[in-house]
């Protein structure tokens, strides 16, 4: 069955997502899900997500983000009286934005789909395949830059 351009339906369990933010419940801190997430309440933080990150309807997603799968927006990433800069999503897959999704942080994603509707106010971003440019990657402090023959 071939799906209408301007709708997106998934079924989480059919994607193997083991981890869950049932709604009404709120989780925050650095955090790392292995296996994906569902979110259906609020979560904000640190987060790192190796899988899927399904932001469902009533959901909401704020601070730094790293998706090392696809993600699939239908509720909100940052919040509305937020600025772009208080949310940063980076996704190394595709980024889905339904027509329920709503985005006011910044997404950077190597793909992006919007479906009638979806709602970004914040920055977008699409990322090089093959790019070396660190975006939201973890950076170890480096030394400053010594002219040759200088002293430390």
């Amino acid at each position: 069955m071939k799906l209408p351009q301007d709708t997106l339906t998934i079924d989480p369990i059919a994607m193997n997502v083991v981890n869950r933010v049932a709604a009404g419940s709120r989780l925050q801190g650095d955090l790392l899900f292995e296996g994906g997430l569902l979110v259906q309440g609020e979560i904000s933080g640190q987060i790192r997500v190796n899988g899927r990150l399904i932001i469902w309807k009533g959901g909401v997603v704020r601070g730094t983000v790293r998706v090392q799968g696809d993600l699939y927006l239908f509720g909100q990433l940052g919040v509305a009286e937020g600025s772009a800069q208080d949310t940063q999503l980076e996704c190394h897959g595709m980024a889905y934005v339904a027509q329920t999704g709503v985005s006011t942080g910044t997404l950077m994603a190597k793909r992006l789909q919007l479906y009638e509707g979806a709602d970004l106010r914040g920055p977008f971003k699409t990322l090089k395949l093959g790019s070396t440019v660190p975006v939201l990657h973890d950076v170890q402090s480096q030394q400053p830059l010594r002219a040759p023959g200088s002293r430390s």
